[in-house]
Formats: C-alpha cells, structure tokens, sequence
C-alpha cells in the first residue's frame, strides 16, 4: 500500500514519492508566538503530527520542521503594550505552545527553528532575488515583483484581482505593482532591526519560512503544511520567492515543495471563532477542562481537509469514545502485549494511507475494541492488545494505562482507586453469598459516584463516567 496525499497545488490526491526515500522532509508553519494558542491553532500541530507519525513508520529518516514566528508586527506591539523586549514575549509564548501541544500529545518536531536565527539566510535570498530581477529596493524596503514570476496564483487558484483585494494589500507610492509585497522592511529606532544592505529592518513575514527552509531542509522539499488560511497569501508568496531564488542546471526555477497539504478551519458551535462574538477557544483553557487526549481526538474525528465544528458535545463525546476504547483494553486485563512485531490491522493502515483518513481509521480503532471486549484465550488478547496500543500511537492515542485514563476522568466522585477495589471485592463478596441486593446496592452507589462496574470472563473492571443524579 502507497501513502496518497490530496496535493493542494494540483487539487488531486497523488501517490506520494519522496524525492529521496532515505530523507523525507515536511515543514509546518508553526505558531507566531505573541498569545496563546486556540484550538484553531492545535488543528495542524495534531494533524501533521499524525502524518509524521505515519511518515516515519514508512520511511527510515524522517525530518520533520515546524518553526516558530519569532519577529512579526503582531509581536512588536505586545512588546511594546507590555514595555519588555520582544524575547520576553515570544520565550513566554513559545513554552506555552509547547506545554499546551505537549498537553494534546503532539511530539516535539525533529527541527524547531526560530526566524531570528535565520536572518542571514533571509538576507542571503533576498539579495540574489535583486541581483535576478525578481525583487528591488525602494525607500528602505525591499519588494517582490510579482509580474517576473508569471506562475504566481498557481498554488490558490486565484485572480489577479481577488488575490490583491485577498490580501489585503498596502498602497504604498513606492510600489511597481498593488500586489508586490515585503520582503524587508525599514525599522525605527525603537523597534528590533538588523543590519542589511537596505539598511536596519526587520524581514517581512513570508521570507522568513522560505530562508528556514532552504536552511534546514534544502531547496525543494517532500511536503509543506499548514492551515488552509495560509494558502494565500503566505504560501503563495513562499513558492513565488523561493522559485525565483533557487534554479536547476538549465537555470529553471526550482519546486520549493513536491506536495502542498492544508487542513480546514475549526469553527465553534457552526460559527467562525472571533474576538467580537467572543467564542475563541484557548488550548490553554480547555486543557484544564478536559483530557489532552480527547481533545486530540476530538480534532481527528474530522477529515482533515474539511472544516470542523467544534462543539461542546463534540468534546464530550470524545471522552466517551476515549472511555469505550481504554474499557476495551482494560478488558484484556494483564495479558502482555508483543510490542516489538507489527500488529496494526491493514485496514486501520489502508485508512491512513488514503489521505489520512483518521475518521476511517478510527472506526477501524473501535472494531477492534468490540474484538477485544468479546475475545477469549490469551494469544487471541494478545493479539489484539499490541493492535490496538500500536494503532492507537499512530493517532497519539491509547498509549496510557487504562486505569490511569480513568483515574483522569473520575469527575466528582472522589474515590481512590483502593477504594474502589475495596468496594468491588465487598460486592463480589455479597455476591458470592447470594446476597444480590447488597451487591446491586454497591453498583448503583458506585454509578452515583461516577464508577461503572463492567463484568466480565477476567473478573469485573471499573472506568469512570458522569456522576448519576
């Protein structure tokens, strides 16, 4: 089975083919780190993660690069509101990021740059696009001319006249053309600037993932990801200067990625999440609400490349999923599990592979939890205990212990798991001496508390739920 990826410059899934099968690289655009993180934000950070996952399992090197935005504007003037310097800002924001995707099961990626360090670079690119005709100085700045490169549009399938008004474009006097935009900018006195041949600035926004990818990754690379709000302008401008600036043998333009992948917008209860309306959700405030866990499965129970709903119910819906996938691996009781074979299903695999199918997947996920509340003999357990811990880390799920997930969600009930397992031992007691209202006295005063019983072939389990009444 192939790995097939929806290609967003070509707008048809594709069979993926790495340029070299020993390296495959992917960057992700990663946070602006000036506030915290929403669950908009966390979308892409859980998505790529699971393509990364993926991606390392097919192929023996994987370097994966998701960057921080460490010098923008949006920084600048929360320095500036809070009188301390930007690296105030942007350390405080960063560790919060990692905190809160570290909170939803995202791994740290295999390279993190930050574009302050990449400054050189940008220069570097910067000055070889003057020197190609693609860019030119003027007044302190440095901009693109979009008319030299005649496949600008390509990637959002846009107008000239939808992607000036898209983005929003400055009227500046010192423009050859409206949709021309910034490569280096003037900075004052007071603002952060580095020396260049235009004088001190700051780089404009979209050089700076170019100039980390070219110095991490190399020229062109496997897969470049991100939020389909990046689609234009920001990836469109990355593909337009990095073309110009890299050239083939025959001095031809150069693909700065082979595949160009975008998720969808996260809405909240089927409206856009807005400041004015107020219904912005922070990773930071919702981890404190519910498991990082189900949050992250929360935001793969959608395909990928469609808009997402966030809601409420949704939440807590992924918790109960959560509750009936760690019952089933609690079910399977102490049987070890072979972990060191290949034990996922090939069609949890077939599910992935299709574009990254993680609702497929998922439903696959719960087949086998219904094998595995039903399955008898321990090599029959066994079996299905190794599937579903290694299916379940290729989504960054299932990989605690059962009763440590439970021990999460406990809500109000206030019992210690010895506790429990007291009352479960003074229940099979009552049972044993055919006392069975006792017995069903201690179930339905455990259900109160938030503890449901489970009998079964290896004894009686417990997980949590909602408190009863």
């Amino acid at each position: 089975m192939k790995l097939a990826i929806h290609n967003t410059l070509t707008r048809r899934k594709e069979t993926f083919h790495p340029a070299d099968p020993q390296r495959v690289t992917m960057y992700v655009c990663g946070p602006t780190v000036y506030n915290h993180a929403h669950i908009g934000n966390a979308r892409p950070a859980v998505v790529f993660d699971v393509l990364a996952r993926l991606l390392r399992r097919l192929y023996p090197h994987v370097v994966y690069a998701r960057n921080i935005t460490d010098i923008e504007d949006k920084i600048i003037a929360a320095a500036d509101a809070a009188g301390v310097p930007i690296s105030v800002i942007t350390d405080k924001y960063a560790r919060i990021y990692h905190e809160d995707m570290g909170a939803l099961g995202v791994l740290p990626p295999d390279i993190e740059p930050r574009a302050t360090d990449s400054i050189a670079s940008m220069i570097g690119i910067i000055q070889r696009l003057i020197e190609a005709g693609h860019a030119y100085a003027a007044e302190g700045h440095v901009l693109f001319d979009v008319p030299s490169f005649p496949d600008y549009g390509r990637l959002s399938g846009r107008s000239r006249d939808d992607m000036i008004a898209g983005a929003r474009v400055e009227v500046a006097p010192y423009k050859k053309d409206p949709a021309d935009f910034v490569l280096w900018k003037p900075s004052t006195p007071e603002q952060p600037g580095w020396p260049s041949p235009w004088g001190r600035g700051r780089p404009g926004w979209h050089i700076e993932c170019s100039a980390m990818i070219e110095q991490h990754l190399g020229e062109t690379i496997d897969i470049h990801g991100g939020g389909h709000d990046l689609v234009f302008p920001h990836h469109e401008n990355e593909i337009a200067q990095s073309s110009c600036a890299h050239h083939d043998h025959a001095g031809h333009g150069v693909p700065l990625a082979r595949y160009w992948m975008h998720n969808g917008f996260v809405n909240v209860e089927k409206e856009k999440m807005s400041k004015s309306i107020g219904n912005v959700l922070l990773v930071h405030d919702l981890v404190r609400e519910a498991p990082g866990e189900a949050i992250r499965l929360a935001l793969l129970n959608g395909h990928y490349r469609q808009p997402l709903d966030w809601t409420a119910e949704g939440l807590a819906q992924s918790r109960r999923m959560l509750d009936r996938l760690y019952g089933a691996l609690q079910s399977l009781g102490n049987i070890e599990a072979d972990l060191a074979g290949d034990a996922v299903p090939p069609a949890f695999m077939a599910a992935l592979l299709d574009d990254l199918n993680t609702p497929k997947a998922l439903s696959e996920l719960f087949a086998l939890a219904r094998q595995a509340n039903v399955a008898e003999g321990p090599a029959e357990k066994a079996r299905l205990k190794a599937a579903l811990i290694q299916s379940g880390a290729l989504l960054g799920l299932l990989q605690q212990d059962p009763a440590s997930w439970f021990e999460i969600g406990r809500g109000s009930s206030h019992l210690e798991a010895e506790e429990i397992e007291r009352l479960i031992e003074a229940r099979k007691a009552a049972r044993a001496a055919k006392d069975f209202a006792e017995a069903d006295r201690i179930r339905a005063d455990l259900l109160t508390r938030g503890i449901e019983l489970l009998d079964g072939p290896d004894g009686t389990q417990w997980r949590a739920t909602a408190p009863a009444g």
